[in-house]
């Protein structure tokens, strides 16, 4: 009889908790903690492809010591020890390259396993001499992600430090970079498993409460101790949730649109911030007819930036009029709005710049997206372009209204503006710390707004004088599987070891 069968068989299990475990697959069928292992050995080159001056060829699996017996004649190696040795054909003993092997017994490797580096020259024939030798020893070449798999598999990376591992090699600027060197160091796993545990905690004290809440053995605030502490998760979770997508728009890049009159400027400052002649730029209104979209790097922030068609209203064209709805749709979906006006057509406006910027955005046709009580919306900012053409004291008059005064002609102020961006771009991204870990994936907000609301749902039942409190739990069961969702992790057997070692039943 199993261990699991003897302690049910001894023990008093609510049945309430019974009787969901038997829709889950039963108490029988529960899966206990061993490291999986798997039959088949993998290997692949776990470099860059192409020639390079050294690669490294990855083998994992219960045989991955035969490619050190078989091709280094190395029998009893040192873990985590870097030898050098010729690399030999485990058949025709033909000596392939000369370079340095590395022996990780599981389960302390990457996949959980045994798992052998072989570190040599990147030369194509070298490689593909290699991976035949490999395949000789019966080993098989590993699908995409499949080393990533069995470390997940045998509980050596979830599936939070898996993306975030995925995340690092994808990253492009410093600021990913840092965000997916948090997520892959498990910085975000702690915080769900922390909550997932608070869950559990309380899940199996209701459990236990609804079956033997007439002993001596359950306190009598049992129930109103886990209400508190599900109240308090709820606003936790609430919070966590409130950060107007920061850690998504850092992975996925910040829209940033430029907008403004024809012949402002717009294409002008898009080629200086992506450092190169990227867009048409002419004395001729009206050059930009479609969207540009560009990908950039501004002060560490991943930055995806459009040049649009001017705005006017003053067109028969039918092409320049597809331009500008598309550009006006465009700004209502991004992140971030750069307003370029004319420096020289303010000069001669007569009007104060506040003034001048509320009936400029007017006639933009944006004051409802631009516009909040009047003011300029946080996730934009006024660019005056062509200030060499302006009175000093007018720069002056610009600065003091939060505008920013540059000339992309003469390459004046762009400093300055770059600043301005990443302040911006620091608001909206965040800045990524071990303290404050940010949502990254969409998926991971899905089964958070799932968990709060079923958490409420839990509380709003609890609060009337008479529920059904087995039906009531059930909402914490799902809350709780929405957090596992996200890490990988949905067990069955977690609530009965909290009631084993938490309540002395049945002794």
């Amino acid at each position: 009889m199993s261990v699991v069968k003897k302690l049910i068989n001894n023990m008093r299990i609510p049945s309430a908790l019974m009787s969901r475990l038997n829709d889950t697959g039963g108490i029988i069928g529960v899966r206990m903690k061993t490291t999986t292992t798997t039959s088949s050995t993998i290997y692949a080159l776990s470099s860059g492809q192409g020639k390079s001056g050294v690669a490294v060829v990855r083998i994992s699996g219960s045989n991955a010591s035969l490619a050190l017996k078989k091709m280094t004649n190395l029998t009893e190696p040192v873990a985590r020890k870097t030898f050098l040795k010729k690399i030999y054909d485990p058949e025709t003993k033909e000596v392939i390259d000369k370079g340095l092997c590395i022996w990780f017994p599981g389960p302390k490797s990457f996949t959980g396993e045994d798992s052998v580096e072989f570190q040599v020259h990147g030369g194509p024939a070298i490689l593909e001499a290699l991976m035949l030798a490999l395949s000789k020893l019966k080993f098989h070449p590993a699908l995409p992600g499949e080393f990533t798999k069995r470390s997940f598999y045998n509980g050596k990376l979830d599936l939070t430090e898996i993306e975030g591992l995925a995340d690092l090699i994808n990253a492009e600027t410093e600021q990913q970079r840092r965000q997916a060197l948090l997520q892959a160091d498990g910085n975000l796993s702690k915080l769900y498993k922390n909550w997932r545990t608070i869950l559990l905690r309380s899940l199996a004290n209701i459990e236990a409460y609804i079956d033997f809440s007439e002993d001596d053995n359950i306190e009598d605030n049992v129930l109103h101790d886990c209400n508190e502490k599900i109240k308090q998760l709820v606003d936790d979770l609430s919070r966590h949730l409130a950060d107007g997508r920061r850690g998504e728009i850092l992975r996925n890049g910040v829209r940033t649109v430029i907008i403004g009159k024809p012949n402002v400027g717009k294409s002008s400052l898009l080629n200086y911030l992506v450092q190169r002649n990227a867009a048409i730029v002419t004395d001729i209104a009206g050059t930009t007819r479609d969207i540009v979209e560009l990908n950039t790097n501004i002060a560490g922030y991943p930055v995806i930036l459009a040049d649009t068609a001017g705005l006017t209203e003053s067109t028969s064209d039918i092409v320049e009029i597809e331009g500008i709805r598309r550009a006006k749709e465009y700004a209502k979906t991004a992140d971030f709005i750069i307003i370029m006006i004319d420096g020289s057509t303010f000069s001669s406006s007569q009007k104060s710049f506040d003034n001048f910027v509320k009936d400029y955005i007017n006639e933009l046709g944006m004051e409802s997206l631009i516009l909040q009580n009047g003011k300029l919306s946080s996730n934009c900012v006024c660019v005056v372009n062509k200030i060499d053409l302006i009175d000093e004291k007018l720069i002056d008059d610009l600065v003091n209204c939060q505008a920013v005064p540059i000339s992309c002609t003469k390459e004046d102020g762009l400093s300055k503006l770059m600043t301005v961006l990443k302040n911006h771009f620091e608001n909206i991204c965040g800045n990524p710390s071990r303290e404050n870990p940010t949502i990254s994936q969409a998926r991971h907000r899905i089964h958070l707004l799932n968990c709060v609301d079923y958490l409420s749902n839990y509380l709003e039942m609890s609060s009337k004088e008479e529920y059904d409190m087995v039906i009531a739990a059930q909402n914490i069961r799902n809350g709780m599987r929405e957090i596992g969702k996200i890490t990988g992790h949905v067990n069955t057997e977690e609530i009965l070891d909290v009631i084993f070692t938490n309540f002395c039943i049945g002794k």
